[in-house]
């Protein structure tokens, strides 16, 4: 019974920590970028954008159709690393805390 006392314990102290971690990423903010850093994308831990910068130069004069694509793909491409590099974070910071789950025989890990 002591056991799952513990377990219990080391469980509840192992989710406060995962909480924390989780508040912590959310504040912090990730930079993405794509064609050669005209595109930048900054994203939270949490993974929301909260900053898309566009370098005017990446236009000579008036944007044609094909411009506008490729501003477009550019953006997603920024968008994407910014969300990676965020995800990536997560995973380092969390998977201790969830290997550190799994040595206590709780069901799915």
């Amino acid at each position: 019974m002591k056991d799952m006392q513990r377990m219990m314990k080391e469980a509840q102290k192992m989710a406060a920590q995962m909480q924390q971690t989780q508040a912590e990423l959310a504040e912090e903010e990730f930079e993405g970028s794509a064609g050669g850093g005209a595109v930048k994308v900054v994203a939270t831990g949490d993974q929301h954008v909260v900053r898309v910068t566009i370098n005017p130069s990446l236009f000579d004069g008036e944007p044609d159709a094909d411009d506008i694509e490729m501003l477009g793909d550019t953006v997603t491409a920024a968008v994407n690393d910014a969300l990676g590099k965020a995800v990536e974070a997560q995973q380092d910071a969390l998977g201790p805390l969830a290997g550190g789950m799994g040595g206590m025989g709780l069901p799915g890990t």
